[in-house]
């Protein structure tokens, strides 16, 4: 199996943006049988309120990453902010993983500390309530318990209201805060972090307790496609258009 391992994120796949979903489409096709391990790091789709809400593209999407994972790939999957709700059922039919938010993995480059990167963004406060609430399992199973039309309608509205608080919210406020970037390093004794979800790609070296670290951000997919390439000779951030 080869080492060479591919990170994405914020892909925010809908059927209103058929030109993403045929941009990782394409992008499977060519990495398929040259790639030991793709990492998802959230908001692979834009809205996801249930693994039985099936749909034509949830089912292409899963058979696309099922074939890549054939190829001999395995696939880990995080939670984003817009898909929270995606199950241990979805993640299977993709031939995938679900793994924690902050996780540690192996690299050919070391450890690295793998994220979403919502909960980082704490200087957000209304934004981590939300969160915190979500993300209980009374609440989701409690959610999960309403009709299909039930759960679209609330996921309608807490779109409009999430894109009215962000059309408001001052940039700074929606990036992450480099305390909270610092703190999660050394509670987890990281050098290396990689994370998704505030859409500014970058790589950004820091410096943490008198040594060098790395915190690379991938870009949200709209009109490039953005990962992370890992293998013997390095790490690289890249990008192609859609």
């Amino acid at each position: 199996m080869s080492s060479r391992i591919l990170l994405i994120s914020d892909l925010h796949l809908e059927p209103g943006r058929p030109d993403i979903t045929a941009a990782l489409f394409a992008f499977l096709k060519r990495n398929a049988a040259a790639c030991g391990a793709l990492y998802i790091l959230g908001d692979l789709f834009e809205v996801w309120i249930g693994d039985d809400d099936a749909s034509e593209l949830s089912a292409a999407v899963a058979s696309a990453l099922s074939s890549f994972h054939e190829a001999g790939a395995d696939i880990f999957i995080i939670h984003g902010n817009r898909d929270f709700l995606l199950g241990d059922t979805y993640a299977a039919s993709c031939g995938a993983t679900l793994i924690d938010d902050s996780t540690v993995i192996d690299t050919p480059v070391g450890p690295a500390l793998v994220l979403h990167g919502d909960d980082l963004c704490t200087d957000d406060v209304e934004y981590l309530k939300f969160r915190n609430t979500v993300r209980q399992e009374f609440w989701q199973q409690d959610f999960l318990s309403k009709t299909l039309l039930e759960r679209r309608a609330f996921a309608n509205q807490a779109r409009q209201q999430s894109q009215q608080a962000t059309s408001t919210k001052q940039n700074a406020i929606m990036d992450v805060n480099a305390a909270s970037v610092e703190q999660r390093l050394l509670e987890t004794g990281q050098k290396l972090m990689i994370h998704g979800h505030t859409h500014r790609p970058q790589v950004h070296a820091l410096e943490l307790g008198g040594s060098k670290a790395q915190r690379v951000v991938l870009g949200d997919w709209d009109k490039h496609g953005w990962f992370v390439e890992i293998d013997a000779k390095g790490l690289r951030l890249e990008k192609f258009p859609l």
